[in-house]
């Protein structure tokens, strides 16, 4: 009862989405540390037959404007 439908299609694809966050991590640490910006997100895609790890970060703004998203793609 505790699921409801949009959790079981994510279930089956869990384990490969486990394993490529942890493939990502040190991907996520090395866009925060090189934008000073906190990660919102981190995924993965296929480009061009390779697995990269696309990284969302909040990057603080410069004087007063707003903190801006800016994504990064890193190869794991």
């Amino acid at each position: 009862m505790a699921t409801g439908s949009g959790h079981q299609g994510s279930e089956a694809s869990q384990p490969g989405v486990l394993v490529a966050a942890a493939d990502c991590s040190s991907a996520a640490s090395r866009a925060a540390r090189q934008t000073g910006g906190q990660v919102l997100s981190v995924s993965t895609q296929n480009q061009g037959g390779q697995t990269v790890c696309v990284v969302t970060v909040l990057v603080p703004g410069k004087g007063n404007q707003r903190p801006r998203k800016q994504t990064v793609t890193i190869k794991p």
